[in-house]
């Protein structure tokens, strides 16, 4: 059984600024989004062992839905979720003009639609920033993750100054007062200042503190250095990636050069402590700057 959309309690905003929705519906058709959707594809489909089966997937914080198109139109069974109703809606329109199965819920993403271990593929697009709840965020998408399944997290870097949710330079480094001041601005006044997003980001992580956070919950996480492949690179590209890899700093600086975050998270194939553990994790370090 479903469980009933956070929607359906009171507090909630399900609309949208006009711009932000010009955005992101002409954004999500894009070349550069539909190449980053497939890359995450690829990614998951590598770890996962290229899943012979048919898996379900969960896109949380759908938006248009482009994410959940490409995966249904492989023979996958998507599922998508987004607070903004009218993305959704647009979501729906596509699918239905592609001739695609996908069912899509306006929802919270700390209180998704789908019942416990229901889903292999979990995927947070540039989302947990935006949720104040960003630990119920997580646990919400363990419960639903199958055993073996697998969690991608894309998000804010705080060790990066360049970033894209905020028309401020460098505003990655600002300190957490005047980054409050700047959220109660984006939400009020100038809304301009987070490009017109209903809910503009709170939240800055590090890919160290994300991983931490994971592992107390006991997934085993790869950042983007452990995902890039070395196929197709030259040898000087496969050089400098190894040394990457190999060599603690140059991980720390390598990960400071991009301007967000990537982690993909394996649940245990046994995982039947893992929820308690998510639930435990929030007594930990926190890993937002």
């Amino acid at each position: 059984m479903l469980r009933k959309p956070a929607v359906s309690e009171p507090g909630w905003n399900t609309g949208s600024h006009a711009n932000f929705y010009r955005y992101q519906a002409a954004h999500s058709e894009a070349a550069p989004a539909r190449q980053r959707f497939a890359a995450i594809q690829v990614a998951l489909l590598k770890v996962l062992d290229g899943a012979a089966r048919p898996l379900n997937v969960a896109d949380v914080g759908c938006g248009a839905g482009r994410q959940a198109h490409l995966w249904a139109a492989q023979g996958h069974q998507a599922f998508g979720v987004d607070i903004n109703e009218a993305l959704v809606a647009l979501a729906r329109r596509r699918a239905a003009a592609a001739g695609l199965d996908i069912v899509f819920d306006v929802a919270a993403a700390n209180a998704l639609p789908w019942p416990d271990q229901s889903m292999d593929v979990c995927i947070l697009p540039e989302l947990l920033e935006h949720v104040a709840d960003w630990r119920g965020c997580i646990a919400e998408c363990l419960r639903v993750l199958r055993p073996g399944g697998a969690l991608y997290i894309s998000t804010t870097n705080a060790l990066c100054p360049r970033q894209q949710e905020y028309r401020l330079p460098l505003y990655s480094w600002y300190p957490g007062f005047v980054k409050r001041r700047c959220e109660q601005l984006a939400r009020t006044t100038r809304p301009h200042l987070a490009n017109y997003a209903t809910y503009p980001a709170l939240h800055w992580f590090t890919v160290y503190g994300l991983r931490r956070h994971l592992g107390h919950a006991g997934l085993r996480c790869l950042d983007r250095f452990d995902l890039a492949g070395l196929a197709g690179r030259r040898a000087p590209a496969r050089a400098i990636l190894a040394l990457v890899r190999a060599v603690a700093p140059l991980r720390f600086c390598a990960h400071m050069a991009t301007p967000y975050t990537v982690l993909l998270a394996l649940k245990p194939a046994a995982a039947a402590d893992c929820a308690p553990c998510a639930a435990e994790s929030g007594r930990h370090r926190d890993p937002t700057a």
